[in-house]
């Protein structure tokens, strides 16, 4: 691997598009370094990125074609282990993926989304209510904490069946997996509660299956075990159950920050102006919800339009904040919040075969969810000054602490 420059990328996340800007000064690709002194190319350069994830020379499987995985160079006590080791159809090539992607893909078309209305909006009313509570008096609530964080997760705790009981715990170690400020230690510990909180879930799931994805899956591997196996059954969970949720966390934190820090354009919002489809695709481009997500690989040497060479089996990570921030795609104003934006393409989501198959139920989720916030509170305000804000330890998840607000008179119903 050669590059002017390697970038040390900042475990805290503390400036994503300061790096993005400096990733696409380095050309089509950049050369970073990763927790554990691990290289990887990043590509923030939104036209390059594009093409690398629907170029078939590219892998998301590091027993396959990661070159240091293979040659044993990636250690049990790598901070980020848990994002290449687990086998489902995020670490998966070719046919694997299809044959992994077929067996969860129904439960996210168009129309089993939709299904899912209902319960969104009676969860959106039941926590607006808890907010409402909280807010009483005039004391300051925490939107991330009890809004943007508790929707997802009840969301996707009901689509998989996960009990009441064990959603705490789940909750804790999905955060530590985003934490990329954890000391190994740490990390590896996380990962053995992990896999303890799944397989217990798949115990109790065998043992009383219910309408849900996690027993359904179960069903599929009882009738053909070639499908899916055991590891790769939980896995799945794992990465439905973690990486299904963060993406919509951040999404509904960075859009109601983002309203709430540009008071003329909610303005324009409530009048009708702009959508809040608009709102929600403006977000995702202008604050990726995962800033990099690692990892893929080059199957062969691969020459980008620069002349920049990733060589086969090297690492590559995608920097989708830095890519939604591209002034090749957005102009001089690519750093700003604009609703009025003609085009707001993004690849948040991803793109390609590996496409976040949640990105219709998240979209779903903030339709409902951010309309009926500020219905609820039209005099919804933060409680600090934005300069206060501040972002979670990680490069992996996009999104703040905490957001101090205060809601004002809540709107009857």
């Amino acid at each position: 691997m050669t590059s002017g420059n390697v970038l040390r990328l900042d475990v805290n996340g503390q400036d994503v598009h300061g790096e993005g800007r400096l990733l696409r000064a380095e050309g089509s690709a950049g050369l970073v370094e990763l927790p554990g002194g691990v290289p990887a190319w990043a590509v923030a350069d939104a036209a390059t990125l594009r093409k690398l994830l629907t170029d078939p020379r590219v892998s998301k499987d590091p027993r396959a074609h990661w070159t240091a995985w293979r040659e044993g160079r990636i250690g049990e006590d790598w901070p980020l282990l848990i994002w290449v080791s687990v086998r489902n159809m995020f670490t998966t090539y070719g046919a694997d993926h299809r044959r992994l992607r077929a067996l969860v893909s129904k439960a996210f078309t168009v129309r089993q989304v939709e299904a899912m209305r209902p319960d969104i909006d009676q969860i959106t009313a039941e926590l607006l209510d808890r907010l409402e509570r909280s807010g009483a008096d005039g004391k300051p609530v925490d939107l991330r904490e009890e809004f943007a964080y508790l929707l997802p997760v009840e969301v996707i705790c009901r689509l998989f069946g996960v009990p009441a009981d064990r959603r705490s715990a789940m909750r804790s170690v999905v955060d530590t997996i985003f934490d990329t400020t954890v000391t190994a230690e740490q990390a590896q510990a996380n990962a053995l509660e992990l896999y303890e909180l799944m397989r217990g879930l798949v115990a109790d799931k065998t043992a009383n299956p219910g309408d849900d994805l996690t027993s359904a899956l179960i069903t599929a591997r009882a009738e053909d075990a070639t499908r899916l196996d055991a590891d790769e059954l939980v896995d799945t969970l794992i990465l439905m159950l973690t990486a299904g949720h963060e993406t919509t966390v951040n999404l509904l934190d960075h859009a109601i920050t983002a309203l709430l820090t540009h008071p003329a354009q909610l303005a324009g919002v409530l009048r009708g102006d702009h959508t809040w489809a608009a709102v929600i695709e403006e977000t995702l481009r202008w604050q990726a919800p995962v800033p990099y997500l690692p990892l893929r690989y080059a199957v062969e040497d691969i020459a980008l339009d620069d002349g920049t060479i990733i060589g086969k089996g090297e690492a590559i990570l995608a920097a989708y904040a830095g890519a939604g921030r591209d002034p090749a795609e957005h102009g001089a104003t690519a750093d700003e919040f604009d609703l009025s934006r003609e085009d707001k393409q993004h690849l948040a989501f991803g793109h390609g075969v590996h496409f976040c198959m949640g990105a219709p139920l998240a979209r779903l989720e903030a339709a409902i969810a951010l309309p009926a916030l500020f219905a609820r509170f039209p005099e919804l305000r933060l409680a600090v000054d934005p300069a206060e804000l501040t972002t979670v330890p990680s490069f992996l998840s996009n999104g703040h602490t905490a957001i101090p607000a205060l809601l004002g008179v809540g709107k009857s119903r």
